[in-house]
């Protein structure tokens, strides 16, 4: 114990430089492990002499991470936790003031300076602007480590001691005036305005040559499967003496046996000072192709550059890559389209976002993008918040696609003709924000250049950039090797002459509509978000948590208002400004059409009704439309995730657990489906696979809320890969409905296996919608439907059996259960959910379901899987809309 004291002693005042150097050889590159921070107004205001060795930090916070903004170095220093700040409006009750002032973070640390030997330090992410000292010296003031994606280098041989003290000053972030990392209205703006160190600060050995960041770029001709792979490897070196050398440099690329041989080497003269872009090429004859996760494997390979001077290492580096090639057109309709190794690609994903606070959890990370590809999903949104270097190597190792891009509405997107800023209007930009976004290029496009999930870049999120700000971020990213296509903005309004047209709309929804909505494409009209061109962000607004997420968040009192007062706003939805401040939209439509609910379980079960057929039906119009005459080329759901606890825009709630939107997105995004189209009412087919062809059969049956069959039919066809077709019309069928009815669709291959199976209640009429008095959120819904006889079903008798636990391969999780459900009755059983809670009856996440929130036809007898990552899971509770609660141990 005393000797855990005195370690902690020393590490709060300023003197851990005792402790080894941070760099032993040329080429490390280490992150500064740890900070010390307190606001400037409880400090010295003198920075040089707080950057000196040795003084006092015991008062301060201790963040015990290398990166954290503000209020994430408080809650890891046990000043706040994440339970108190998301309950309720706790998060109004943080003291803001204190965030109005510069924050400064200190460390210190040692290093073994000697001749021949430099250090250089790299910022990689500060918001939204620092002042830099180090070892009684200032290094950078504010105007030039500025922007949140502000990486910039630093030569500090020349102050590089064995002890070294580290200061940043940390100015407070103004989204309006500030490249910094803003949430518009997907949430309350976090305390802080993201302010901080929220990357790696790194410090770097090198002998006389430093190496720039390695770029790999590959041409490659399609048919990708039969042709070789050009091969570039690049990077810059720089002299960092004051007289002339001779640089040896080597370049080995490992990941398959055609690889294997002697180093690319060569010989580079350089000036004092001088920096020459250095290249090494190579062929690869039969590579190995990576794939989005749907379409085959994910092989990487390895190229690693050394630069020796004088037969020693002076820097070395690394960097994984693929083979692969991305292309995009802007067809006919102007709608831009994506191909992936010569194959159109339909992009079908949602909008990531980042924790509230910035801070990054590779494992959880790594759950969310199984999540997606659970869903089927195939490409992730970054609109900013473009995270650390971890997101990128976990995308490429699952196959998940990224479409990173500059933000929207602030400081980004200042421009002259930007009407969305009009009533609070910042400053259009300036010499000096130019150079901070010209540097923010340069940085974020070396860190993403060779991973081989980056799909495209968006230089433009609401708005297009001009034309000088268009045409610098284009000639950064060339100069980087950029080689997937660079996209004006996601939107429509307009674009730089170096571009041209986005080929992406953003006309909404965001907040609710109804399962007709996606099949409306009338031609004639403008229908906006319907199943048409390429959907940037859209989504009906859903994604209502269940009851064990909620009661982590909500008092009793704001639980009751979800469905007692479905007018009020909430805190827990967008700002206080937004237009999606409350649920009324939402809960107009599940009132009208399920009924005013009876109590808060009525209100959650018709809310994840409600979010199921609203996002199965948009995924399973976008995959049937895929090949219309104005093909549907993609989508990205607004949103995937959220970034605190929230009551909407979700298709997993914040803490990890999967409801009516991430079903609803697994069932209508299958790889092989069938789907109802509610506009037309027929059947329709859905391949997002490259290689599924051949005999298929659906078997369609329609019962009503009795259990009794109105009509059934068995259609065979033969699927298309990579295409979306209409089946059979069943308009007839459903339009001698008199009431809510149940609608069966399911899908088997040549040998009887199931491919997928789906039910949907639906009536004879669809909702109504004003589609000429549309606004840029929603459409206006004049005639519900009637869903209320779903209030008045019989009970269904339903035994849910489990099986032991066997490894299933396509299912994540670690642990794996057979769950057998088997609805006893003569009605259906309706809405069946899932939970799978731990010993105290706690929701355990993050969990797979193979299916949840199934239907059963009457004496049906359905097996599920379910996984879970950390094997707590004892029970499972089930209920449903007509189902008795119920609890089953494993």
């Amino acid at each position: 114990m005393i000797g855990h004291a005195v370690a902690a002693l020393l590490l709060g005042s300023g003197l851990a430089s005792a402790a080894a150097p941070l760099t032993s050889k040329a080429g490390d590159q280490v992150a500064i492990p740890d900070w010390d921070l307190k606001s400037s107004s409880d400090v010295s205001k003198d920075l040089k002499g707080l950057s000196k060795p040795g003084v006092d930090t015991s008062s301060w916070y201790h963040a015990g991470t290398s990166k954290c903004t503000i209020m994430a170095c408080l809650i890891n220093a046990g000043v706040y936790n994440d339970e108190d700040l998301w309950y309720s409006d706790n998060l109004n009750h943080v003291n803001w003031g204190q965030f109005l002032v510069p924050w400064i973070y200190r460390q210190e640390f040692a290093l073994s300076p000697a001749k021949g030997k430099h250090f250089i330090l790299q910022t990689n992410g500060i918001t939204s602007k620092a002042d830099l000292f180090l070892n009684g010296k200032q290094i950078a003031d504010s105007n030039y480590q500025s922007g949140a994606y502000g990486g910039r280098t630093y030569d500090i041989t020349n102050l590089a001691a064995e002890k070294n003290a580290f200061v940043v000053q940390v100015y407070p972030t103004d989204y309006l005036y500030d490249f910094g990392l803003g949430f518009v209205d997907w949430n309350p703006y976090p305390s802080d305005n993201g302010s901080g160190i929220w990357r790696d600060i790194t410090i770097k050995q090198t002998g006389s040559v430093s190496m720039g960041p390695i770029s790999v770029v590959v041409d490659i001709d399609v048919p990708v499967e039969s042709s070789p792979a050009e091969v570039t490897i690049r990077a810059e070196a720089q002299n960092l003496e004051t007289f002339a050398v001779t640089v040896d440099a080597a370049a080995v690329v490992t990941g398959d046996a055609s690889c294997a041989g002697d180093a690319i080497k060569q010989s580079v003269k350089l000036g004092p000072g001088e920096k020459k872009l250095v290249e090494f090429k190579k062929t690869l004859k039969k590579p190995e192709i990576w794939w989005p996760k749907q379409w085959g494997g994910q092989p990487l390979y390895n190229a690693k550059v050394t630069f020796s001077v004088n037969n020693a290492v002076s820097d070395t580096a690394q960097t994984n890559f693929g083979v692969r090639k991305v292309t995009s057109v802007v067809n006919s309709h102007n709608d831009t389209q994506y191909s992936v190794n010569g194959h159109p690609f339909q992009v079908v994903g949602g909008g990531y976002g980042a924790d509230m606070f910035l801070r990054w959890d590779s494992a959880r990370f790594t759950r969310i993008v199984e999540y997606m590809l659970d869903m089927h999903q195939n490409t992730v949104r970054l609109e900013g918040k473009m995270e650390q270097p971890e997101f990128y190597e976990i995308c490429d190792k699952y196959g998940l696609m990224i479409m990173p891009g500059w933000e929207c509405c602030d400081k980004w997107e200042a421009w002259a003709y930007n009407d969305e800023l009009a009533i609070f209007p910042p400053p259009v930009w300036d010499d000096g924000d130019y150079e901070t976004a010209n540097y923010s290029m340069i940085h974020e496009a070396s860190v993403l250049q060779p991973h081989p999930s980056v799909l495209t870049f968006l230089v433009g999120s609401d708005f297009w950039p001009n034309d000088e700000a268009a045409a610098m971020y284009v000639n950064d990213l060339k100069n980087a090797g950029w080689q997937t296509p660079i996209i004006a903005s996601a939107a429509k309004r307009g674009y730089p002459a170096i571009l041209g047209p986005s080929g992406m709309k953003m006309d909404g929804p965001y907040d609710w509509v109804p399962p007709n909505y996606w099949y409306d494409t009338e031609p004639s009209a403008d229908r906006l978000g319907a199943a048409f061109g390429f959907g940037s962000e859209l989504g009906s607004g859903v994604g209502t948590p269940e009851m064990g997420s909620l009661k982590r968040f909500l008092t009793q009192g704001d639980l009751d208002d979800l469905w007692k007062q479905p007018n009020k706003n909430l805190f827990h939805m967008s700002t206080n400004l937004s237009s999606f401040y409350n649920r009324q939209i939402y809960n107009e439509g599940l009132w009208k059409r399920y009924g005013a609910p009876s109590s808060l379980d009525d209100y959650l079960i018709k809310a994840q009704m409600m979010d199921y057929e609203a996002t199965r039906s948009q995924y399973e119009g976008f995959g049937a439309l895929w090949n219309a005459d104005r093909p549907a080329t993609g989508l990205i759901y607004w949103m995937l995730n959220n970034a605190w606890p929230s009551l909407h825009w979700n298709q997993f709630d914040y803490y990890l657990h999967p409801a009516g939107s991430y079903f609803g997105t697994k069932v209508g995004s299958r790889i092989e489906h069938v789907a109802y189209n509610y506009q037309t009412k027929e059947v329709w087919g859905i391949n997002h696979s490259l290689d599924k062809n051949g005999p298929r059969k659906v078997d369609i049956e329609l019962i009503n809320t009795s259990g009794k069959q109105l009509a059934k039919k068995s259609v065979n066809f033969n699927t298309k890969a990579n295409s979306g077709f209409k089946v059979v019309d069943f308009s007839s069928q459903i339009g001698t409905l008199s009431s809510v009815a149940f609608l069966r669709l399911v899908l088997s291959d040549n040998n009887g296996n199931v491919l997928s199976r789906n039910v949907y209640w639906v009536t004879n009429s669809i909702d109504k919608l004003d589609w000429n008095n549309s606004t840029w959120y929603y459409t206006q819904v004049t005639k519900f439907v009637d869903y209320t006889p779903l209030s008045k079903l019989s009970t269904a008798q339903v035994s849910v059996t489990t099986g032991p636990g066997k490894p299933a391969p396509g299912v994540p999780g670690t642990q794996t259960r057979i769950v057998t459900l088997e609805n006893k009755s003569s009605v259906p059983a309706v809405f069946i959910r899932l939970t799978l809670v731990d010993k105290s009856g706690n929701d355990v996440n993050p969990v797979s379901w193979s299916d949840n929130y199934v239907t059963l036809w009457p004496k049906e007898k359905l097996q599920l899987e379910v996984g879970g990552w950390d094997g707590s899971g004892a029970s499972i509770q089930v209920s449903g809309k007509n189902v008795k609660a119920t609890t089953v141990k494993l």
